[in-house]
């Protein structure tokens, strides 16, 4: 049996004089290091992704180590999906000397609705099996973390500019039988951080201007023709003129052929919104996404 202790969720100055908390806190920084050792010690908990021990009191059973191996994505990338334009043959860069902006070729040739997609990282080793802890796993305090990572994402992003908070939504089946919408945790999240760092911020979160209204298959194995065929008709706006003139922030998981974020974007902006920007967690590069999805790359350079 594996024991992981969760975070204390009240607050630590509780009934607690005013005058003594600054005493008190630092009683607890003193105090709490030997717990924390103590008790992995005696009930050692395992770190979900690589197996260490877990070396303190945490909701979050991922060791230091994991948390290091998260690098924020870099490299040429598309100015509208962030797609890679470094991986031959896939996304050829536009000469310099067409004037062309630095986009990718379905974005040339098939502009979103949405303004702009960012993601922190990479879809690939911790990172990828972090978010697979949170969205199959169900293990929630995970969001935490990535909600983290996500809100890193959005500094240079976002504006002070009031913006609607909206996340991918789930049909209402899937949510049940999944018991969350991995998406909505992913903004709650990030948008705590943001607030923590920005108070200024006038962003809203709201889950009900944005809803799943067809169940569709898992897009894991679809080609791109496909997913963009599954999702059609799956999303309507049922409060319209509440997102007239809005400027909308869209959250998700991942990005993988942009499917998805395309047709949520198209859907709010028909309904009145003024702008859609995209956020993920993580962007799964075609170059990578062909070693777990075999049948993406069959319409790499099909467009719809």
């Amino acid at each position: 049996m594996r024991c992981v202790f969760s975070g204390q969720n009240l607050p630590l100055t509780l009934d607690v004089p005013l005058p003594q908390t600054s005493v008190w806190r630092a009683v607890v920084r003193v105090l709490r290091s030997p717990a924390d050792s103590l008790s992995c010690v005696l009930f050692p908990g395992s770190c979900a992704l690589c197996g260490g021990s877990l070396l303190r009191l945490t909701r979050v059973p991922i060791c230091d180590f994991c948390c290091a191996q998260l690098p924020a994505q870099t490299g040429i990338l598309c100015t509208c999906c962030g797609e890679d334009l470094g991986i031959a043959n896939l996304s050829p860069l536009p000469d310099d000397n067409s004037g062309s902006e630095t986009l990718c070729q379905p974005c040339r040739l098939a502009p979103p609705a949405f303004v702009k997609a960012v993601a922190y990282g990479n879809y690939q080793g911790q990172l990828r099996e972090m978010v697979h802890l949170l969205k199959y796993d169900g293990m929630r305090p995970v969001a935490s973390r990535l909600g983290a990572l996500l809100a890193d994402s959005l500094e240079s992003f976002v504006s002070a500019q009031a913006m609607l908070v909206i996340p991918v939504p789930m049909h209402p089946s899937k949510q049940r039988q999944r018991g969350f919408n991995h998406a909505e945790l992913l903004a709650r999240a990030a948008m705590v951080e943001m607030r923590r760092r920005h108070p200024q911020w006038a962003l809203k979160l709201d889950t009900s201007l944005l809803k799943r209204v067809r169940f569709t298959v898992s897009q894991a194995g679809l080609t791109t023709h496909q997913r963009r065929q599954n999702l059609r008709g799956a999303f309507f706006v049922p409060r319209a003129a509440r997102l007239a003139g809005r400027h909308v922030l869209l959250i998700d998981d991942i990005y993988t052929t942009g499917a998805t974020a395309r047709a949520c974007s198209r859907v709010l902006r028909n309904a009145g919104a003024a702008s859609v920007r995209v956020a993920t967690v993580a962007r799964a590069q075609r170059e990578g996404v062909a070693f777990w999805d075999p049948g993406f790359l069959r319409t790499t350079q099909r467009v719809n």
